[in-house]
């Protein structure tokens, strides 16, 4: 009777923790959509700032984004993808390897500014790549790596090693047993960790601050070599240094509405994508 009721207290506590998180998280969901309903049109979305981003619409700071999230995650999903591999199938279990996946976890902690100021020093200056598109999403590749690595990893490692030891038992070698038999099955959870990375990408200011995001550019980029708006950044602008902060308050939740759209469409596209490889998974 004693064990019942602690269950039932922890149980309840553990509802009432969810319920909470649930309510703060629905909370700012509400608030965002509520104040930034009324901005949004077609024009807000599809025009070109003006005055200095005072009036007008934020289609270059959507586009920038986007740029900048694509290019993060076609650098950065290979990458982790292949480092997973060979940690998972390749590596020998040792001090090294264990060193190795400590400093990956240890990295996927980094503060984002820390990252701003490694791409700054290392894509900006070193390589001359300047403030543009390449060196923000090269950037933002690196940060959200470490986080692609350790889903793909774990992904791999849930893998049932029946199925490597059969596929090697009728003579496969080792890489046509992972890109057969390994990677299919893994790979929904692969694109979980790239989920992850695409909302962090698209939603950090601190990188693309120091490496591309420039607040006023009436105007769409020509090249990776460019500068670009972001949505971001520009919110950053807007309610912490435009002279007319109070003014263009609509024009903050409009964006901040707009940012979790876009954030939710990427997040959809690559959920769709992996539940349609889940569905081939067989075990």
């Amino acid at each position: 009777m004693e064990n019942q009721i602690k269950d039932r207290i922890i149980l309840w506590l553990i509802r009432l923790f969810f319920y909470f998180i649930v309510a703060i998280v629905g909370y700012i969901i509400f608030d965002i959509v509520y104040n930034g309903l009324s901005t949004l049109s077609w024009e807000f979305i599809t025009g070109f700032p003006r005055r200095s981003g005072a009036e007008g619409g934020i289609f270059p700071a959507i586009v920038g984004t986007a740029y900048l999230v694509f290019g993060a995650i076609i650098v950065a999903l290979p990458l982790g993808m292949a480092s997973a591999i060979y940690l998972s199938e390749y590596a020998r279990t040792g001090r090294f390897t264990s060193l190795v996946r400590l400093a990956i976890t240890t990295l996927a902690g980094v503060p984002s500014i820390v990252f701003g100021l490694f791409g700054l020093g290392l894509f900006v200056i070193f390589f001359g790549f300047g403030a543009s598109i390449l060196s923000g999403s090269l950037t933002l590749s690196f940060m959200i790596l470490p986080t692609i690595i350790v889903s793909s990893e774990e992904s791999l490692r849930a893998v049932p090693m029946s199925l490597r030891e059969g596929s090697l038992a009728l003579g496969a070698s080792k890489w046509q047993t992972i890109y057969k038999n390994v990677l299919p099955n893994a790979l929904p959870g692969m694109l979980t960790g790239a989920i992850l990375g695409i909302g962090r990408a698209a939603g950090e200011t601190a990188p693309i601050l120091l490496t591309v995001a420039a607040f006023y550019l009436p105007r769409l980029p020509g090249s990776i070599f460019d500068q670009v708006m972001a949505l971001p950044y520009h919110l950053y602008v807007l309610a912490t240094q435009h002279p007319e902060a109070e003014k263009v308050l609509p024009m903050q939740y409009g964006t901040a509405l707009v940012l979790l759209l876009l954030v939710i469409i990427f997040n959809l596209g690559a959920i769709i994508l992996r539940n349609h490889f889940r569905k081939k998974i067989q075990w």
